[in-house]
């Protein structure tokens, strides 16, 4: 078994337990009275994800790849049920959650993870045939769209974005021919250019992104603050339970923008050091798919690994004011259970391949 990967994960997920913490007691001393709150929830999904660890561990890797058919069809059937009226519930203006107390399970991180199995198991199969974009690669790229169109009904462009490309990226490892990405990517560039003119709020979104001082009490107010709280971080930072940002001027700053307090807090050294451990992280798993002599584990290595380090990207971009929010969350780091128990089962599916 890969311990390194198993240690960045820790390292990572401890990391996140103090900094949610730290970012998210004020806010939740107000709103809920209880300032540990959000610490004690991610604390919980976190057992709960290293239970998960430990049992995949333990699953034969075989058995993963013949269910993967019917991991798909249950998380297609969430996507579709979660966009019904009463069913599924809406935050921040997204049906993208079932509503189970005061949790929410949001089944579009789930779908992620069992197509990406899913597509493994696909390509290893139809390995000849994936030279043919007609018979090889369109019935993969068909059913991506599919449910990129169901996800974005939410709507949630971040999580449809990233499951769109880390497919893309899989079908590129496998052999798929150049022609075609200069093809898909001229035609993904042309569908963002139109999911973004159809909403208003992603116009605003880009309209701010170029110029956040425009509006900055309305659009522009949160990457303003985000880059009010890394500023002022400096080398060292203002010291851990020291941000300013935090006092209600950086809004719920526990999720997406948890990565702008730990700079502000820990300085460039501290936010370095999260980088690093996601290289780290990254580096492991692409290892760890170069070395695989079995397509299928070289696929799902692949995928999960490449699904990852999109999103922290994706994330760490936002954060800094290189790309237009998103909605995306930081893996490990941000609050959020779904987003924490689908990173640490992708960490346990990684494990399993290391054994082998």
């Amino acid at each position: 078994m890969n311990k390194k990967i198993l240690l960045y994960c820790l390292l990572l997920n401890i990391i996140g337990l103090v900094m949610i913490y730290s970012s998210s007691s004020i806010w939740a001393k107000y709103k809920f009275n209880d300032s540990f709150r959000y610490l004690k929830y991610q604390g919980l999904f976190m057992i709960v994800g290293l239970i998960i660890i430990k049992i995949i561990t333990k699953i034969d890797i075989n058995f993963i790849k013949k269910k993967a058919n019917i991991l798909l069809f249950i998380c297609l059937t969430l996507i579709i049920l979660v966009l019904i009226p009463g069913i599924g519930k809406v935050r921040n203006g997204s049906r993208s959650w079932f509503g189970i107390g005061s949790l929410g399970i949001q089944p579009s991180e789930f779908i992620k993870i069992s197509l990406i199995i899913f597509t493994s198991k696909y390509l290893e199969k139809n390995k000849k045939e994936i030279k043919s974009i007609k018979n090889g690669v369109f019935p993969i790229l068909l059913l991506t769209l599919i449910i990129f169109g169901l996800i974005m009904l939410e709507p949630d462009l971040g999580t449809g974005t990233i499951i769109t490309v880390t497919i893309i990226a899989m079908l590129f490892v496998s052999g798929v021919k150049i022609s075609f990405f200069t093809f898909i990517g001229i035609l993904g560039l042309l569908g963002i250019a139109i999911l973004i003119i159809i909403a208003p709020y992603r116009v605003n979104r880009i309209l701010s992104f170029i110029n956040p001082w425009k509006d900055p009490l309305g659009t522009g107010f949160q990457i303003i603050q985000s880059l009010y709280a890394i500023g002022p971080g400096s080398l060292f930072g203002l010291g851990l339970g020291k941000s300013r940002q935090k006092h209600f001027y950086l809004p719920e700053p526990q999720t997406d923008f948890i990565f702008s307090i730990i700079t502000e807090e820990l300085g460039f050294i501290g936010g370095s050091f999260v980088v690093i451990l996601f290289a780290l992280l990254t580096y492991e798993g692409f290892k760890l798919s170069r070395k695989s002599n079995d397509l299928f584990q070289k696929y799902l290595s692949f995928g999960l690994t490449f699904s990852l380090a999109f999103q922290s990207s994706l994330n760490l971009m936002v954060v800094v004011g290189l790309i237009p929010v998103t909605g995306v969350t930081l893996p490990f780091l941000s609050y959020g259970g779904s987003s924490l128990l689908i990173s640490m089962t992708s960490i346990g599916i990684l494990l399993n391949i290391s054994k082998n």
